[in-house]
């Protein structure tokens, strides 16, 4: 065999021996890596839980808090309408020239308090001639009087004949009914000037005016509004299913507590109310009822005309179970919440709500008894039969000893195999 050829058997002889090589050395890892990611894919696929042995990964921290039993008052809400209690507008009485206004807009004036004056002079010159003519007629009644006195004396002794007498008497008669009409014109001549000074029939906002001082005014110009906001209306309405719960609420006079909350329904504007009156028809076109309250609203919180929402409480249930209204979740089957168990684990309860208490929680009617622990936080890590560490609010999460973070790790070394060949 030629040199050529021995030499070219030697190198084909070392090429195969590194492909050898190189294979033997790559294959364990290769395989490593593929029981590592089938180990992960597993784990994955049994929510958390090592895939060879099974065993739970560290439990879930989630917050719980127990059911417990209270008095629940129960509320119907509706949207409302604040009213004024009085709603004034001030149209002069007579006509003439505005000589002051005597207020100041937005002003609470009290009843009898004077808000404007018209020239009065005009009125003042009428009353004082009806009183002139009323003192006149007077003088003349006495003197009548006085008359028909000093004859009916002389009647017996024959000096004043009877068709006198007669005249005389009628004389008086007349003139006291002059002296009456007299008296009326006075007091009329009396209103029309009282009616120069406009003053406050309540205890009252003012609100803008839409005359000057100088202007000529007439009976048919509105000088200001007023609104009564001591006390004042809430008006609401309610769906007619809710009709005879608050008939039967509201028997026999029984005092039904109102409260106006602003447009979120998260903070109370006005407490104290009451409700004073359902109405007697039902709106046909929205299926619901009028009712109105009424509000001390010494604060000023209401003012007519604003929206409010509005709870009606109808009655007190005692013994209700409440629970945190976060622990409520929402699935297709309708609410349900997880439930702790002895174990430590949780289980989805379905559960049927009632009414809201307060912003913060939830009464349940059925599906959990008092003292049960439900899951408040955290729900989002859970399923069905998950090992949790449950919590207190605002508890922190314990750190993992020594022991369970040995344990951990010789989990996951289970699970991603072993490296060699």
């Amino acid at each position: 065999m030629s040199r050529f050829w021995k030499i070219a058997l030697i190198v084909i002889a070392v090429i195969v021996v590194v492909g050898i090589g190189f294979r033997l050395l790559h294959k364990p890892a290769a395989e490593g890596t593929s029981r590592r990611g089938a180990g992960a894919n597993a784990a994955a696929q049994n929510g958390g839980q090592d895939s060879k042995d099974g065993k739970d990964n560290a439990p879930v921290p989630v917050t719980v808090e127990p059911v417990v039993s209270q008095n629940v008052p129960i509320y119907l809400t509706g949207l409302g309408t604040v009213q004024a209690l009085n709603t004034v507008t001030i149209n002069p009485q007579v006509a003439g020239q505005m000589m002051s206004i005597n207020f100041t807009e937005g002003q609470s004036v009290k009843k009898g308090d004077l808000l404007a004056q018209i020239d009065p002079r005009t009125f003042q010159a009428a009353y004082d001639q009806a009183v002139a003519k009323q003192k006149q007629d007077q003088a003349l009644l006495a003197t009548a009087q006085s008359t028909l006195k000093r004859n009916q004396a002389l009647v017996a002794s024959g000096y004043v004949a009877a068709l006198d007498m007669d005249t005389f008497r009628n004389n008086v008669g007349q003139l006291q009914a002059g002296v009456t009409a007299d008296e009326a014109s006075v007091r009329s001549s009396k209103v029309q000037l009282d009616y120069t000074r406009i003053i406050s029939p309540c205890d009252c906002v003012t609100g803008i005016r839409s005359v000057d001082p100088g202007n000529v005014v007439n009976t048919s110009t509105a000088i200001v509004t007023l609104t009564q906001v001591h006390p004042i209306y809430v008006i609401f309405y309610l769906p007619e299913q809710n009709l005879e719960v608050v008939r039967n609420a509201f028997k026999g006079g029984a005092q039904l507590e109102v409260t106006a909350l602003d447009r979120t329904d998260a903070h109370p504007l006005a407490s104290g109310g009451v409700l004073q009156v359902i109405d007697n028809q039902i709106d046909t076109s929205t299926g619901t009822f009028k009712l109105r309250s009424q509000f001390p609203n010494v604060d000023n919180t209401l003012w007519p005309g604003q929206f409010v929402n509005v709870q009606l409480k109808v009655r007190t249930d005692a013994g209700g179970l409440v629970i945190p209204a976060q622990a409520v979740q929402r699935g297709p089957d309708g609410d349900y919440v997880y439930l702790l168990q002895d174990d430590k684990t949780v289980k989805m309860q379905p559960v049927t709500t009632a009414n809201e208490v307060g912003a913060s929680h939830v009464m349940i009617i059925k599906g959990l008894t008092v003292g049960q622990q439900v899951v408040t936080e955290g729900q989002f890590r859970l399923k069905p039969g998950s090992k949790v560490q449950a919590l207190k609010p605002g508890e922190v999460p314990a750190a993992p000893s020594a022991a369970e973070l040995q344990k951990s790790k010789q989990n996951g070394q289970k699970g991603g195999g072993r490296r060699g060949g």
